[in-house]
């Protein structure tokens, strides 16, 4: 008799799928409520591992492989985005001596 247990048994996939909309919710609430640009990017990058945590969970609840591949490119996405937006906040930092995002609006032509 085979004594493994799956992370199937043991925690159901609707606490996944509740824990990855926490996440995502505090993700978007700190898009719109916040200031500061870096507080926005971790906080676009917690909304991105959200919806990785519930791809992983249903491809392994499913045994299929797929999500997890789509969970690989998500974060090469998140990684170029997260070099790309701090490349840009350090060249804002240098111009403005500031992060926050509502002072941006004297970039208009």
């Amino acid at each position: 008799m085979d004594n493994t247990i799956t992370v199937t048994q043991v925690i159901p996939i609707e606490m996944y799928v509740w824990l990855s909309a926490a996440l995502f919710a505090i993700g978007v609430t700190g898009v719109l409520v916040r200031r500061n640009a870096i507080v926005v990017l971790m906080c676009i990058e917690l909304m991105l591992n959200a919806v990785n945590l519930l791809l992983a969970a249903f491809s392994t609840y499913l045994s299929d492989a797929s999500g997890q591949i789509m969970v690989f490119f998500i974060m090469v996405v998140a990684a170029a985005e997260a070099s790309v937006g701090l490349a840009l906040l350090v060249m804002i930092y240098r111009n403005t001596k500031s992060v926050d995002i509502s002072f941006l609006n004297k970039l208009k032509w």
